[in-house]
């Protein structure tokens, strides 16, 4: 099986579904250490990432932002005093997407 990592993340439009509670089940695996949660009714995944303190938890920020810069997805990061929280999901169609879960797999790699 391909890791989700290696993919890229396609265009997502508004309109296109959500993934199901099942195709969420299916990718979760891939990125265990990520939470699934709902805030104002639209399923976001999350991840609290732990650093040794401020410099290198702004490094690994500047490392997201690079990577979903060049993917065109732009998650929520919380950069605090060793850690960095961070949230994926799709504003457009205001739910979960294949897109997150890639982003998601990225995300581990640059940790």
């Amino acid at each position: 099986m391909t890791h989700l990592s290696s993919f890229k993340c396609v265009a997502c439009r508004g309109g296109e579904p959500t993934l199901t509670d099942t195709e969420i089940a299916e990718l979760h695996p891939q990125i265990p250490e990520w939470q699934i949660k709902e805030v104002d009714g639209v399923k976001r995944i999350e991840r609290i990432f732990k650093l040794k303190n401020f410099i290198e938890a702004v490094a690994f920020t500047n490392k997201i932002a690079m990577v979903s810069e060049k993917e065109d997805h732009h998650p929520i990061i919380i950069t605090e005093w060793g850690r960095v929280t961070v949230q994926w999901w799709s504003h457009k169609i205001k739910g979960l997407h294949k897109n997150d879960f890639i982003m998601a797999a990225k995300t581990d790699e640059l940790f």
